[in-house]
């Protein structure tokens, strides 16, 4: 049998159904729907759907159709002739038709449509009789088929290139309207007469021969196939490409063609043109929203030429409130659109994007899709349509989206005056909502002017630890060069601070304290705001917004989650602060406390100092006096974290960075410390010289320092069990688990273990205690380790896999110098995306499985989980889920989003019930 390429629509009946979004696309889905569906039965002009499959085709076979097309679509449009009593190409009684696309996922404005095509100086004629003489309505319908024809199929489908925006095609075209209307001393594209028009399209295809070197197409079936071949060609489009990278929409799906009759809203005072919401996309509400304008085509309402008049009351607002609503103005046909909405989100259960005609006082449907909506509208549409018993609970926590929940945890910038403005550079979007503060260059300027009361974003080359307080003061932190897991980027995830990084069309000049970008220059307290989300900076000071819904909405979606999860969440927090926020949003634990952090930021400068004394220390005895003066620091700060998840878990991590990176750069700090030491400059010098590393990263760190420097471990590991039996004492419920980094033998470990047991035992007798709850175990982040696991699970209790590291060693990619080469790997395909970003499970994800299988099969109460920054991202958290996790690790402002995608990880696996939740 042969394969059926073309789907037909109307009068009533469809070869195709809603449920055929993958052949048909959402848009030739939908119209199946509307027209055939014996519940619905809308007023949908007749057409046909040329399936996705041909699009595959045509990309395959260069450029070719599928054997058969041609005479499919012939009798497709003999169906719509006969059902609409007109002919394509007929001068007498002309059918004229539209050219969409139509994805499986909405791509709104991202490929091309062609209107109006059939119609010819041959049809011309035809139409004016079928319009009862409105020789004005049909010589604007020309215009606008020679200029969308002339821009989509003969200039972007035959891959000519402008030399810039202003000389294509199109453009040169609006010039000659435009300079037509100044001429005749019109303001409005309606003032124009029908001879004005006639004249219009005369002088548009004399253009169109010297811009293009051809005439413009008088014949209907070269318009049709030339209106399919330029949408197919469209799936490629620059705006395509860039769109399916943003969300993730595979290459291979391709598109589908929509051919439809075309119906008119611009044939006079009596037609219109609208598009409407079955509720607020802005704010979720129950409410009708929607826009249409007066003797108009659809595209009218979208280019923002016109102003749009309100369909109702309920959609006024201060740009339209004077305008006639259609309520006012057709209440028939407005009661018939309102009954469609209600029959629409009643059949499709959820909120729809509905585009309409009115033609001579007669109401068509044209589209219908799931309509795009912001993080707070989701989330309030889909716990109003559970308490409207509309959709289940699985449904309701499916239709928000990670990235929509994530908007409501952060400040964003007021998106209508976004609109209004255009970026002056992009980069990287690292930290999520926005901010607005004035320019400073040093993380010392930052605080300072901070603490004056000024809101500042902090502009850097890039950022190191000695900038933490800085980034921690701004508002905001912007960075010329670094990747998404560079340490402004990580820093800034933590916090849940906006951040953007790798902004590389920004030059920092810290000299003169300048940032210049293109040929603008800012100076220190010149005013940007960044929209971290998107990774836009902007000239100025923009408003914000409070993007968060009232929290009550918010924390019964996360509960919903919690119903059905089965993976723990846990948060990577290393203060009381950070773990008092995680707690908020419901974080089970700490899956990552790095000891190391203690030593940056607020009450750091005394701690930091006796490290660097313990660092450059020539002799144990040194080392050790340095030990005994930082104990007391860093059991401060473990007991006040383990205080603040009490009856949580704790995974404390030994220090892990290389040591030089706590060698002070600063002189005055060089001085102090070799005084203190009591040794010359030039000594401590060739200290901290000594403890250079070709390659820091791979070199003296982790349990290598551990089993260098035992004494090392041995005090943090006091610290831990000793914070504990305090607050046992105190009636409180501490539960730490010892996690050593950078192992790759089961030796290493029992080396640890050794000292672990040896000082447990000695906590025990000293607080008078028979227990302390606690495991011991390490962090899987070398290839080596996930192959040993087995072996190194005899010791363990438990395992969290360092993803970040894991990624770098496994790919052999220094994730702080990826930026030269990475986006080049993404824009030629060679990878499908940043693997520091989303867990490359093809390659990372088997060394996790190997680890997490081969480690169970020695040890079957192993505890597994993920630390590194992937524990917060979607795709990663279902990938855990999948693997057998117990739980995942994230900082705190993506807890929220951990739970929700934890919770769709099952429903993808079992749609229909979620599963008991791992402790």
């Amino acid at each position: 049998m042969a394969a059926k390429y073309v789907y037909s629509f109307g009068g009533g009946k469809a070869d195709g159904n809603e449920s055929m979004k993958n052949l048909l696309g959402g848009k030739g889905a939908n119209l199946a729907e509307m027209a055939g569906h014996k519940d619905l039965r809308l007023p949908v002009p007749p057409g046909f759907t040329i399936t996705t499959e041909v699009c595959t085709y045509f990309y395959k076979h260069g450029r070719k159709y599928p054997s058969g097309l041609k005479e499919d679509v012939l009798a497709a449009l003999k169906k719509v002739e006969k059902l609409m009593g007109r002919g394509f190409g007929d001068a007498e009684n002309p059918l004229l038709v539209s050219v969409r696309s139509g994805a499986r996922k909405s791509m709104p404005g991202m490929m091309e449509t062609v209107l109006n095509v059939g119609l010819t100086e041959r049809t011309i004629p035809g139409l004016i009789k079928q319009s009862n003489g409105n020789e004005r309505f049909v010589y604007d319908a020309y215009r606008r088929l020679i200029m969308m024809y002339s821009d989509v199929v003969m200039e972007k489908a035959a891959g000519i290139e402008p030399k810039d925006d202003e000389s294509g095609i199109r453009k040169q075209l609006e010039r000659i309207m435009v300079r037509t209307k100044k001429e005749k001393g019109y303001s409005s594209d309606t003032d124009l007469t029908a001879s004005d028009l006639k004249e219009l399209c005369s002088m548009f295809k004399d253009k169109v021969r010297e811009v293009l070197g051809k005439e413009f197409p008088d014949e209907p079936m070269q318009q049709l196939w030339g209106g399919i071949g330029a949408v197919f060609s469209s799936w490629n489009g620059k705006r395509a490409v860039s769109y399916r990278r943003i969300e993730g929409i595979p290459d291979e799906w391709g598109t589908a063609v929509n051919v439809q009759t075309m119906v008119f809203g611009n044939m006079g005072s009596d037609s219109a043109t609208g598009v409407a919401f079955t509720r607020n996309p802005g704010n979720g509400e129950n409410g009708f929203y929607g826009e249409y304008l007066v003797n108009a085509q659809g595209e009218d309402v979208v280019a923002g030429i016109r102003t749009p008049a309100p369909i109702n009351e309920y959609s006024k607002s201060e740009h339209n409130k004077e305008l006639k609503t259609l309520e006012h103005l057709m209440p028939g046909i407005y009661r018939d659109l309102l009954d469609y909405r209600r029959s629409l989100e009643r059949h499709y259960r959820d909120m729809q994007d509905i585009e309409f005609t009115i033609e001579k006082g007669r109401l068509f449907m044209l589209q219908c899709r799931s309509g795009k909506r912001n993080g707070p509208a989701a989330l309030r549409m889909a716990m109003d349509m559970l308490k409207e018993k509309l959709i289940s609970k699985e449904t309701a926590l499916m239709r928000v989206t990670p990235a929509q929940l994530d908007e409501l945890l952060h400040p964003v910038i007021d998106p209508k005056v976004e609109l209004t403005r255009k970026p002056l550079a992009k980069g990287l979007p690292a930290g999520p909502g926005g901010a607005s503060g004035q320019i400073v260059f040093s993380a010392k300027d930052a605080v300072e002017w901070a603490r004056q009361g000024k809101r500042v974003i902090l502009v850097r080359e890039e950022t190191n630890p000695e900038d933490v307080e800085g980034m921690r003061a701004a508002q905001a932190i912007l960075t010329a060069r670094g990747g998404m897991t560079s340490h402004a980027a990580l820093v800034a995830r933590g916090w849940g601070k906006c951040c953007i990084v790798g902004c590389g069309a920004l030059h920092v000049d810290y000299d003169n304290k300048e940032l210049r970008s293109n040929e603008k220059a800012f100076k220190e307290g010149d005013w940007i705001t960044l929209n971290g989300t998107k990774g836009n900076v902007y000239e100025g000071q923009l408003p914000m917004m409070d993007a968060s819904e009232e929290n009550k909405i918010f924390n019964d979606f996360l509960r919903l989650c919690d119903s059905v999860r089965r993976l723990g969440i846990r948060t990577n927090a290393d203060t009381p602060d950070d773990a008092a926020k995680a707690r908020q949003f419901g974080a089970e634990g700490i899956g990552l406390f790095r000891t190391e952090h203690m030593f940056y930021g607020k009450g750091s400068d005394e701690p930091l100092f006796i490290l660097r004394k313990m660092i450059v220390s020539k002799n144990l005895r040194e080392r050790e006096e340095a030990i005994k003066e930082l104990y007391p620091f860093v059991k401060k700060d473990i007991k006040g974290t383990l205080e603040a998840m009490d009856g949580l878990p704790v995974v404390v991590r030994l220090l892990d960075p290389p040591l030089h990176e706590f060698v002070p750069r600063d002189p005055i700090k060089l001085q102090k410390l070799a005084g203190d030491l009591n040794i010359s400059l030039e000594e401590l010098s060739g200290r901290a010289e000594a403890l250079h590393e070709s390659n820091p990263m791979m070199g003296h760190r982790g349990v290598r320092l551990g089993v260098t420097y035992p004494e090392v471990s041995a005090m943090q590991i006091r610290a831990i069990f000793e914070a504990a039996a305090e607050l046992l004492q105190e009636g409180k419920k501490p539960y730490p688990e010892i996690m050593v980094p950078v192992v790759c033998d089961v030796k290493e470990l029992n080396d640890q273990l050794a000292i672990a047991e040896k000082i447990y035992r000695e906590t025990l007798q000293k607080y008078s205690l028979k227990k302390i709850k606690h495991m011991f175990g390490t962090m899987i982040e070398i290839p080596r380790a996930a192959l040993v696991a087995d072996k190194i699970a005899t010791v363990a209790q438990f395992f969290s896999f360092g993803t970040n590291d894991l990624t770098q060693m496994g790919f052999g990619f220094s994730r702080d110098d990826i930026g030269g080469f990475l986006p080049e790997y993404l824009k030629k395909g060679i990878l499908p995306e940043d693997p520091f970003q989303s867990i490359d499970q093809e390659g990372i994800g088997q060394l996790i499985q190997i680890g997490i299988q081969r480690g169970r099969s020695t040890n079957k109460s192993l505890e597994v989980g993920i630390c590194g920054e992937h524990g917060g991202e979607p795709r990663s958290v279902e990938f855990c889920h999948r693997a057998g996790m117990d739980y995942v690790s994230c900082s705190p402002f993506r807890v929220p989003i951990a739970r929700l995608a934890a919770a769709q990880a099952v429903l993808k696996e079992n749609p229909k019930k979620g599963a008991k939740k791992k402790k």
